[in-house]
């Protein structure tokens, strides 16, 4: 695994975080965090949107700051991506979480995640947050494995309105 680091989102990075999206958008795969699946065709727009929502501008009915990071290598290859939520809705208390993250499909299986989940629970310390709640779906046992290897402690699950299963877990910061 090499060296990653978290950066926010920056217009430097669009050629890199366009082939990021194109990986994930041609493996088919659901785009996790949600952040991700923006198109970013406009991309100034799309980094202007991210930088609204952590300051909590322009938000939607029912939606909270959020601070997006992008995991990069040192030589600026976009690894994945983290959604941090500043505080839980209900929804999100039940199948959400304060943190949302993904790694590209090309890049798993190398310790990314578990590095990426590590780092974004010192920005959500940053953020003043103590303890992270953080999910998954039940069939996603490799992001159970990251949670557990970052001390996440299991609470009880949440089924959703599908009778998809959403395991629950809290991390102390």
């Amino acid at each position: 695994m090499e060296n990653v680091f978290l950066l926010k989102p920056t217009l430097e990075l669009k050629e890199e975080y366009v082939e990021f999206y194109k990986e994930w958008k041609e493996s088919q795969e659901d785009m996790v965090p949600w952040v991700i699946s923006k198109d970013p065709s406009d991309f100034q727009g799309m980094v202007q949107f991210l930088m609204d929502n952590e300051k909590g501008e322009n938000l939607p009915d029912n939606w909270v700051p959020d601070s997006t990071f992008w995991l990069v290598t040192k030589k600026k290859k976009i690894i994945g991506a983290v959604n941090i939520r500043h505080r839980l809705t209900e929804s999100l208390f039940n199948s959400g979480g304060h943190i949302g993250y993904g790694i590209r499909p090309s890049e798993r299986k190398k310790g990314y995640a578990t590095k990426l989940l590590a780092l974004s629970l010192e920005k959500a310390k940053e953020l003043g947050i103590s303890k992270a709640l953080v999910v998954c779906d039940e069939n996603n046992i490799a992001s159970e494995k990251t949670i557990l290897k970052n001390n996440g402690i299991p609470d009880n699950s949440f089924i959703e309105d599908n009778g998809n299963m959403i395991k629950r877990f809290w991390i102390h910061i």
